[in-house]
């Protein structure tokens, strides 16, 4: 299959060929496409892993794939919002391999795959991304929307993933790259972020620009998200060696994203609410990871008021949350969390019982002879 876009007035998508990125070369077809002309609204599926030269969606064309290809379809955004011409190159999450066990048996396995990515603007090189590559479109937007490195998405005119070069290239709509980036790129600060760990000046620049609501958060609501939350997380079942993000309303999980790490992960969860235009003042970010200052700041540019984390916090972090008013609730399983900062937003409705404390042995200081 040929770069480039698919023609409008198409009826059929030509026959797919998955990509090996192992042996570098296309395997079988895995399956015709169907008329996509099809039903109302434009759909068009995220998570299916597309050849690296991969077509260009047409958007306003209704397209419908048959069961089974992906895991999530969403509603593309209407005419009347803005959205950038983008590839659809997301890749398979794992690669099977085999692997000798204790016993000594070998066994075939699922891995979870790791892909640089560099991402250039109007030809300027900005960063290279370890990831999945299972959303790179959205990683890619994420990623200068968190950094604050654009801050419309109008400006955005294109998204062009080509793996077999191992880049994304995003076109702005002036065509003159990022504003005063030789300034902006001068001035980083390497953090604790799994496969990223880069903040450019700018982003700590309009940091305290961000004005989050205060809302009220229920326990009972933690505790519905949580057991929401235990039904994602595939990938890790899977392969392990990932963390998972997403973005929750009230119990709900709205969009969740797996990737090599934490950052990555909340980026396209970024790139996808900048594209659908999601507000982040009702939601709550979920994390496996811990609560750095990176992850803070993140859900800051984001608009999101919370912060739910399975895992720990830094020091930094819960310093970045108190100076910018964000609910940080970390250590977060069953019937357990920790609020850090924020706790008179939480609204304590589903007490769980206090379980009695074990009696331990005070043991007798030893008498001399």
């Amino acid at each position: 299959m040929a770069g480039g876009c698919v023609d409008p007035d198409a009826t059929l998508l030509p026959t797919l060929v998955q990509y090996d990125p192992i042996m570098r070369r296309y395997t079988r077809p895995i399956l015709p496409l169907i008329p996509y002309l099809r039903g109302r609204g434009a759909r068009y599926l995220r998570d299916f892993p597309w050849p690296r030269s991969s077509v260009c969606l047409p958007e306003q064309k209704l397209q419908s794939y048959p069961a089974g290809f992906g895991t999530t379809a969403y509603e593309m955004r209407s005419a009347n919002n803005y959205r950038p011409k983008m590839t659809a190159a997301g890749l398979a999450p794992t690669q099977e391999v085999s692997a000798v066990d204790e016993h000594g048996h070998r066994r075939q396995l699922s891995v979870a795959g790791e892909f640089p990515l560099t991402l250039k603007v109007d030809g300027q090189e900005v960063v290279t991304l370890m990831t999945l590559g299972t959303r790179p479109e959205e990683l890619a937007l994420g990623y200068l929307r968190n950094q604050r490195l654009i801050d419309n998405i109008a400006d955005v005119a294109s998204v062009t993933v080509d793996w077999e070069h191992e880049r994304v290239d995003v076109a702005t709509s002036h065509g003159q790259g990022i504003t005063d980036w030789e300034t902006k790129a001068s001035k980083r600060t390497i953090t604790t972020g799994c496969a990223q760990g880069t903040v450019f000046s700018c982003t700590l620049d309009k940091l305290y620009d961000v004005h989050l609501p205060e809302v009220t958060i229920r326990q009972s609501t933690l505790y519905g998200l949580l057991e929401s939350i235990n039904t994602y997380n595939e990938l890790y079942k899977k392969a392990g060696a990932v963390h998972g993000c997403a973005l929750c309303e009230n119990t709900r999980v709205l969009i969740f994203v797996e990737d090599v790490g934490r950052h990555n992960a909340a980026d396209a969860i970024s790139g996808r609410m900048w594209l659908e235009g999601i507000d982040g003042g009702s939601k709550i970010f979920y994390t496996t990871g811990r609560l750095t200052s990176e992850i803070v700041m993140k859900a800051a540019h984001m608009g999101i008021p919370v912060l739910l984390s399975r895992s720990g916090i830094t020091h930094m972090g819960l310093e970045l949350a108190r100076d910018l008013g964000v609910v940080m609730i970390a250590r977060a399983k069953g019937k357990h969390f920790l609020v850090y900062h924020g706790h008179r937003q939480v609204e304590f409705d589903a007490k769980p019982k206090l379980r009695p404390q074990p009696l331990r042995d005070v043991p007798h200081e030893k008498t001399g002879t």
